[in-house]
């Protein structure tokens, strides 16, 4: 069995309980997909790499908010194009620290709360639950392989 098969087995097992719990629970589906896939994107793995995961993903809903109650503020359709330029250029600065260093794990939360018409509270949980996710898919499917295949 290979790494990216036993991955694939404990992925879909995973995601299909997801999906489940998801429905049972209230939570956004789809917001706990952009979680997992900020995980799986990430440079990092591990606990780590789970952290940097939900951090950024938070900061991308703040960030949401951030334009969406700054745009609200004004009536001019031009203030949220310079509202939102200026933004994206922090969601960048701000990897400069360590636990903010994933920028596409910003650009993935802010687009979620987007989505979602800046409904945060609903958007948070689904991503924190959906990276816990995509981080135990990984792990396991690692485990099974390690488990699956012979020792040399």
């Amino acid at each position: 069995m290979s790494v990216l098969l036993a991955i694939a087995l404990t992925t879909g097992l995973l995601s299909g309980i997801w999906g489940w719990l998801s429905v049972i629970f209230g939570l956004l589906t789809w917001a706990g997909f952009l979680g997992c896939t900020t995980y799986f994107a990430s440079p990092i793995e591990g606990l780590k790499g789970l952290g940097i995961s939900i951090c950024t993903n938070l900061s991308g809903v703040f960030w949401a908010m951030v334009i969406i109650k700054l745009t609200d503020m004004g009536h001019m359709a031009v203030l949220g194009y310079i509202v939102t330029g200026i933004v994206a250029t922090m969601m960048c600065v701000q990897a400069k620290k360590a636990w903010l260093s994933f920028i596409p794990g910003t650009f993935i939360g802010c687009c979620a709360t987007f989505a979602a018409n800046g409904h945060w509270q609903a958007v948070i949980p689904a991503l924190i639950v959906g990276a816990v996710f995509g981080y135990l898919m990984k792990a396991s499917g690692l485990w099974l392989y390690h488990r699956m295949t012979p020792a040399a």
